[in-house]
């Protein structure tokens, strides 16, 4: 589905971009987002400033959106994961809605997903597929090679508060204050491009200062052969309340739909 010189850069750097593979499914999932936030799930965060800026994002909601289903099942996301995973399965771990509407100064601080997730397992890839063109000014920015490094850093909420209580894991560095001593890589991208990156690469984004552009993105997130549940510290993001595996199982339930086996 991709050249070889795509799946070696996303082995060594953590994060690769993929143009034009999923155009024929940016108005299907357009339409899913509408939906989406006509009526929101579960576990949506809706982050609105006193200037007219938001910053909406949910997900797990897969099953009740048949756009986000339709793209799970169906669209070349499985494989596209499968073969930069080098998995022989491709399993949905979730889905994750984001959308910057205009002049939204809210960033994305940086940090990395997988101490936030209920998964453990060295295959894993995220696919970010971009529903509206983004310049490089508020693109997504990554730490080339930061997911080989060994570490795992502490997961915190927006206001910098940790997710789990009594959390001695390392925090994040100041890597915006620091940018000279990392190897920073961003896309400007256009829908139907893809990003695809590993959970534990280091990753932010600026807001949307755009007075006419939204910034949606449709991410899913999918594991491989290695992915077993894994219990933290507190509750995850997303939570999985219902999920009744024990730390250490293979990620099998109907919460994880596996579509390629």
């Amino acid at each position: 589905m991709i050249n070889e010189q795509s799946r070696t850069a996303f082995e060594r750097d953590g994060a690769v971009v993929i143009r034009g593979m999923f155009d024929d499914w940016v108005e299907p999932l357009r339409k899913g987002i509408e939906k989406n936030i006509a009526t929101p799930g579960p576990f949506v965060r809706d982050y609105n400033e006193s200037d007219g800026g938001r910053f909406f994002g949910d997900y797990c909601n897969w099953d009740r959106i048949p756009e986000y289903r339709d793209f799970v099942f169906h669209s070349p996301a499985a494989g596209l994961a499968k073969t930069l995973m080098g998995s022989k399965t491709a399993r949905l771990f979730h889905e994750h809605v984001l959308v910057k509407e205009t002049r939204t100064k809210i960033p994305t601080p940086w940090h990395h997903d997988q101490p936030y997730y209920c998964v453990d397992g060295e295959q894993n890839c995220s696919l970010w597929l971009a529903l509206d063109p983004v310049p490089r000014e508020t693109a997504l920015e990554f730490v080339a090679g930061s997911h080989k490094t060994g570490k795992w850093y502490r997961p915190e909420r927006f206001d910098k508060t940790p997710l789990y209580k009594q959390d001695s894991m390392e925090t994040i560095p100041d890597i915006t204050a620091n940018r000279a001593n990392y190897n920073i890589l961003s896309w400007e991208v256009e829908p139907g491009d893809i990003i695809a990156f590993h959970f534990l690469t280091l990753h932010g984004s600026p807001g949307n200062q755009s007075a006419q552009t939204r910034r949606r993105a449709f991410s899913s997130r999918w594991v491989g052969d290695d992915a077993t549940f894994a219990v933290r510290q507190g509750k995850t993001s997303p939570p999985f309340p219902d999920c009744k595996l024990n730390h250490g199982e293979p990620l099998s339930s109907t919460e994880f739909p596996l579509i390629i086996d």
